[in-house]
């Protein structure tokens, strides 16, 4: 078990902060990168893994402090595996709205049982900038893509993931039952079990 008190989150994202204090607990005190600084780096893995590690060692570097950081996106059967480590950013960094016209365009035709997808989540932990063996816990949360957008809550791709377990979308889904069930909670559990909170 290792023993965290502080953590260093690397994101500038207010909701991610909360929700991932959320599920941590109050034993570990979850800090955003923006104390430190407000550059992003530049995220040049080719997979979930290699960009949450790169971004946890600057974190890391910069704050001082062990660093945990989030890569997540969606990724599409049918397409595959895009938008995958670029769905942030799929229609060139025009947010939520392109994003799920461009999905919804890109998948107008494909039928029914063809539509399987999953949100993927990496959480990567690293004690220092130059950890060795960073700490890594991944999420799955498997459904499929809507012929349309369903749902008000979530952000994201959420109005077009179909969650067959709730028979709702993952819009349609209140923030905490999201917070028990999705890729995001799925990895922060393992994480959990990692650092003996559970």
């Amino acid at each position: 078990m290792m023993n965290f008190t502080q953590l260093v989150l690397a994101s500038h994202n207010a909701g991610k902060l909360k929700e991932l204090q959320a599920m941590l607990g109050a034993s570990v005190q979850l800090r955003s990168i923006g104390e430190f600084s407000s550059i992003e780096p530049e995220e040049t893995g080719l997979s979930f893994v290699e960009n949450a590690i790169l971004k946890a060692r600057n974190a890391a570097r910069i704050s001082g402090l062990p660093a945990l950081a989030d890569d997540s996106g969606l990724a599409v059967d049918f397409l595959g595996g895009a938008p995958g480590i670029y769905s942030a950013r799929y229609a060139d960094g025009q947010g939520d709205a392109a994003n799920n016209a461009k999905l919804l365009d890109a998948m107008k035709d494909v039928p029914e049982a063809e539509r399987g997808a999953q949100f993927v989540c990496v959480l990567a932990l690293v004690r220092h900038a130059d950890d060795p063996l960073p700490i890594l816990c991944e999420g799955l949360w498997h459904g499929r893509i809507l012929q349309a957008a369903s749902g008000e809550h979530g952000f994201g791709y959420d109005p077009l993931f179909w969650v067959p377990s709730r028979d709702c979308s993952s819009a349609e889904l209140s923030p905490s039952e999201k917070n028990l069930i999705s890729h995001r909670a799925r990895a922060m559990d393992l994480l959990r079990q990692r650092l003996g909170l559970i």
